[in-house]
């Protein structure tokens, strides 16, 4: 696990910040292009840490749907053959093909389109669902707080909502008890599911992650397939 760890803190282009205690009381918050937490570090974050874990917005806003013509056929939700060995109720993630699979039964599965970035091909194994959240905030790391002016807005959260880049709903990875870094969310981005994009988690469109959101539970396993190309 920390090997997995050090891999992702030094392959993502925006950083993470040191995650110390709160990150054995799930108190992190993702960063939204990486998918990644927050955390405080033995100094001390910029950010408020009573203000985590991350909350959820009070307002459940409406989900706009993307239609179908923007998203390539392969890419658009749809049930399909699935040969693998996992339980019917698990998630597979395959970074390599850009897929989300919830397997229903043996031999289906209701494919989802993702789009990828570099933390998605850094972490694979299995986990569970550890924590769910509707709309939540977005605390940017301090990476990104020191060098982009833009960010120093929101040093303690940028609020759920349709201009967050975590999008509508995320789901947070966890194994062991400890939090993999590893996060599956929405995005305010439909062009990029289907891409490897150069920083990110997985990303779903917001209808997508919606609708997984609503059948998925806390301690849901998940499986994230080894990248070749990782």
């Amino acid at each position: 696990m920390l090997s997995r760890r050090r891999l992702l803190l030094s392959g993502l282009a925006l950083g993470l910040s040191g995650r110390a205690a709160l990150a054995q009381s799930h108190g992190n918050e993702a960063d939204p292009f990486a998918g990644m937490d927050a955390g405080v570090d033995a100094g001390g974050e910029l950010f408020d840490p009573a203000l985590l874990p991350p909350p959820e917005s009070p307002i459940d806003f409406p989900i706009t749907e993307i239609p179908e013509r923007r998203i390539k056929k392969k890419f658009r939700r749809q049930m399909v053959e699935f040969d693998g060995a996992e339980e019917p109720g698990t998630l597979v993630v395959d970074p390599d093909n850009r897929f989300l699979y919830h397997v229903l039964s043996y031999g289906s599965a209701m494919r989802y389109g993702v789009g990828v970035g570099r933390a998605g091909f850094a972490w694979t194994g299995s986990a569970q669902i550890g924590m769910k959240r509707r709309w939540p905030r977005w605390v940017p790391p301090r990476e990104m707080v020191e060098r982009d002016p833009r960010a120093r807005e929101w040093v303690n959260g940028q609020p759920g909502g349709p201009d967050n880049p975590l999008g509508a709903r995320a789901l947070y990875l966890y194994a062991g008890g400890q939090d993999t870094l590893y996060r599956i969310h929405g995005t305010n981005e439909p062009q990029s599911i289907g891409k490897a994009m150069s920083s990110g988690c997985i990303r779903m469109l917001n209808q997508d992650i919606a609708e997984l959101f609503d059948q998925v539970i806390v301690g849901t396993p998940v499986t994230v397939r080894p990248s070749r190309g990782a």
